[in-house]
């Protein structure tokens, strides 16, 4: 009988370590809160670097946990630690009884109302980086114009931020805004868009090409400057003035779509299973690995496991990787080997 491994989330992180444990030779029990698979890539339209469609990968995923136990729409109503593992008691009634535990409960994207200075939720034209994603897939959203003549982009919103106390870098928002910049201006070639940054971080595989790529073939300016104030003009439009660092002097443009980049945050909802189970959290409230250097898939609780975003901000490369490192250990562990 093969060994059961209870994952905790499904999005790309929990796909990918049941997909591996299948091929270890293991029975994983993936289980998912909402109604589908894959998370927030699922609902985004295409994925940097490259422009791959994230159904694509998705899909590619899906395929690969063919032999999985898959329970959607389910929650963890408790973990209780027994002598030699763990009693997973699910909202569906199902109990299940297991050696290891892979957490990958990903993250929450900030919630842009919190930053009441950039309009969002109060200025028509003021949007955010997954109500975009949500619109390149097809979604009717009135906030984007026909055709905009002008569109703006806020980086770091709610991310090293002290005053909104998630002082992390989210990693994923400068070349997410250049993405998402890119496919504003193939679909409309005459709009100027504007990148509003505090630095870029662009550490990933061709980030820097795709970023050269975005000044040279599709002319978006990049303005080094925190945004210092957002208003709404008379007839609609968005005002935005922030200072050009770099130029040394300020800036400020009329704009017809403002696009509030919200970083990554810890998902609230581990709070419970940590009580649970006695897991330590960081200080940004991510899950604390056993070491930052080898051990980021590891906990410091025997048996339980780490994928992807729930240790903190990640790309989907990075969470990919993780998820199949997770998978690894988990298999040295139940072999005797760790």
């Amino acid at each position: 009988m093969k060994e059961s491994v209870v994952v905790i989330g499904g999005g790309v992180a929990g796909m990918e370590t049941a997909a591996s444990l299948l091929s270890l030779g293991y029975a994983p029990i993936l289980v998912e809160q909402s109604d589908h698979l894959g998370g927030h890539v699922a609902s985004w339209h295409r994925l940097f670097p490259d422009m791959t469609s994230a159904d694509e990968v998705i899909a590619s995923l899906k395929a690969r946990l063919e032999g999985a136990s898959v329970f959607l729409g389910t929650g963890i109503q408790f973990v209780n630690r027994l002598k030699d593992g763990y009693n997973v008691m699910l909202t569906n009634g199902v109990s299940v009884l297991a050696k290891a535990i892979v957490l990958a409960t990903g993250f929450r994207l900030f919630e842009a109302r919190r930053k009441e200075e950039y309009g969002y939720g109060i200025y028509d034209h003021v949007i955010t980086n997954s109500d975009l994603e949500n619109w390149f897939r097809g979604g009717d959203d009135l906030r984007v114009p026909a055709e905009p003549a002008a569109i703006g982009f806020v980086h770091c919103v709610g991310s090293r931020d002290v005053k909104a106390g998630n002082t992390q870098c989210s990693k994923v928002c400068c070349i997410t805004a250049i993405k998402q910049a890119i496919e504003l201006k193939e679909k409309f070639p005459g709009a100027e868009i504007y990148c509003f940054y505090m630095d870029l971080r662009l550490f990933g595989k061709k980030y820097e090409d795709f970023y050269i790529n975005a000044q040279r073939d599709y002319g978006i300016h990049f303005i080094r400057g925190r945004v210092s104030e957002v208003g709404e003009r008379i007839d609609g439009r968005v005002i935005v003035k922030a200072e050009d660092t770099l130029a040394g002097k300020p800036v400020k443009v009329s704009l017809d779509l403002l696009v509030l980049m919200s970083g990554i945050v810890c998902n609230p909802e581990i709070a419970a299973l940590t009580k649970n189970v006695t897991l330590e959290r960081d200080e940004d409230g991510f899950l604390r690995s056993r070491d930052n250097l080898s051990g980021i898939t590891l906990s410091p609780r025997k048996g339980i496991f780490y994928a992807g975003t729930c240790t903190g901000p990640k790309t989907v490369p990075e969470t990919l990787a993780e998820a199949r490192s997770a998978a690894l250990c988990v298999h040295d562990f139940l072999q005797g080997r760790a």
